[in-house]
This record gives C-alpha cells, structure tokens and sequence, in this order.
C-alpha cells in the first residue's frame, strides 16, 4: 500500500524527531516571510533578509524531502 506525501508527513511528525523539527524550522521561515511580504515597501536590508530566508527556508524543505524519500525506500514492501 502506498501513502500520500501528506500521509508520510503526518506519519513523520508523529515519529520522527528530526522531521518535526524541521517541519517546524521551516513553518516559522514561512510565518517571517509573510510577515515581510504583508509591508508594502522593504528595505534594502529586508529584501536580503527575505532572499535569505527563502534558500532557507527551500534548504530545509530538501532536507524534508530526503527523508521522506529515505522513509520510503526503508520501507518499501519487498
């Protein structure tokens, strides 16, 4: 039987310590960057911050990703 990606991740968050902590590094990134995206003007110093943020925040979704995908391929069916 195969899970959906959402399946896995909500299997992960429950099981996984790294997963979950990665999951939550990654929901706080999204929260600053609404937060910078919600001000009409940035600065030339918030832009970077925002760019900054972003291949942070890309960084960890890969790292996600990986062990999703490792998950998987430890668990495959025979």
């Amino acid at each position: 039987m195969q899970t959906s990606p959402e399946q896995l991740k909500a299997h992960l968050l429950e099981t996984d310590e790294d997963f979950r902590h990665l999951a939550t590094q990654h929901c706080d990134y999204k929260k600053q960057l609404e937060a910078l995206s919600s001000r009409p003007y940035l600065t030339p110093d918030e832009q970077v911050e925002e760019t900054r943020i972003k291949k942070v925040k890309l960084r960890l979704k890969d790292q996600m990703q990986e062990l999703m995908d490792r998950y998987r391929h430890e668990h495959q069916p025979a």
